[in-house]
């Protein structure tokens, strides 16, 4: 099934994404993704009776599809895990995974434009297996990991590079606003399967930068939960973006940041493709509330 969150009528609700349109969830399920995922089997079991009714689909034409979490309570980063990533940025394997956090407010839908900050010119891009929790959990070990996973998404792990260097926690050049694209809808695990064997590409405009697979994780899903729930609880809605393969632009040369103008797409296999386009930081973005 794949999950959305979407905007129709100025209103947002949740839904599942099928080939007749979004079959939007039972009115009780209208708290947003994180109210759905929280309840779990029976939400999900409602929403497939919806969808065999053949009732109430929307045309895709009609909606606004959103982040699917939209603010999600927890959303961390992976550095330095894929082996060809970690050779052309010189640096030694870790030994454990080292995470970062990426601020809620970073948060976009596919469609929404990816914002070229006023005080920097080195704007990247990251394309990422994002894991979706999906049950409240603690201490998981690795054998049972699969079974906290909602599902994956995809998520442009957007980086401000000489930001990101200003501080050893990395927080700041990874949490611009508009620099945390998700999307375009959760995939739930029955769907994917394996999310270890899934073909992950990147362009920029029409140019092929990364092109991996999720097979080259140094640590895999299911050991990222192990190890970060030996530390706090997890939830559902909280997103895990798992690293990023070698391509990215600051190790071209020239460099291949992203530039007002530029489209960056992100495919992977069995969840689909997220797409932004790049533009200037507006100046409505100066407001004090």
């Amino acid at each position: 099934m794949k999950l959305a969150t979407y905007k129709y009528n100025n209103t947002i609700s949740v839904g599942a994404v099928t080939d007749e349109g979004i079959c939007p969830v039972p009115e009780k399920y209208h708290g947003g993704m994180i109210h759905f995922l929280k309840v779990g089997e029976p939400a999900i079991a409602e929403l497939n009776e919806c969808i065999n009714s053949e009732k109430n689909f929307l045309s895709m034409d009609n909606i606004e599809l959103l982040a699917p979490v939209t603010r999600p309570n927890k959303f961390f980063g992976v550095s330095l895990n894929y082996a060809d990533h970690i050779k052309e940025t010189g640096l030694e394997q870790p030994e454990y995974p080292t995470f970062f956090n990426k601020q809620n407010s970073c948060v976009t839908g596919t469609g929404s434009p990816i914002h070229r900050p006023k005080v920097s010119e080195k704007l990247d891009y990251e394309g990422e297996l994002g894991i979706v929790i999906g049950k409240q959990c603690r201490h998981v070990n690795r054998e049972q990991a699969k079974n906290v996973i909602a599902g994956y998404t995809i998520v442009n792990d957007v980086s401000v590079r000489d930001w990101q260097m200003r501080s050893h926690t990395w927080t700041l050049g990874k949490s611009f606003d508009t620099h945390g694209p998700i999307g375009p809808w959760i995939v739930t695990t029955d769907e994917i399967g394996d999310p270890h064997q899934l073909a992950i590409k990147t362009w920029v405009n029409e140019d092929l930068r990364q092109d991996s697979n999720t097979k080259h994780l140094i640590f895999d899903c299911y050991y990222l939960i192990e190890y970060l729930s030996q530390v706090m609880t997890l939830e559902p809605g909280d997103i895990i973006a798992t690293g990023t393969s070698s391509g990215v632009g600051v190790k071209m040369k020239p460099r291949g940041y992203m530039k007002p103008g530029d489209t960056v797409k992100i495919e992977i296999e069995k969840i689909g493709t997220l797409i932004n386009p790049v533009i200037e930081e507006p100046e409505t973005s100066k407001f004090i509330k």
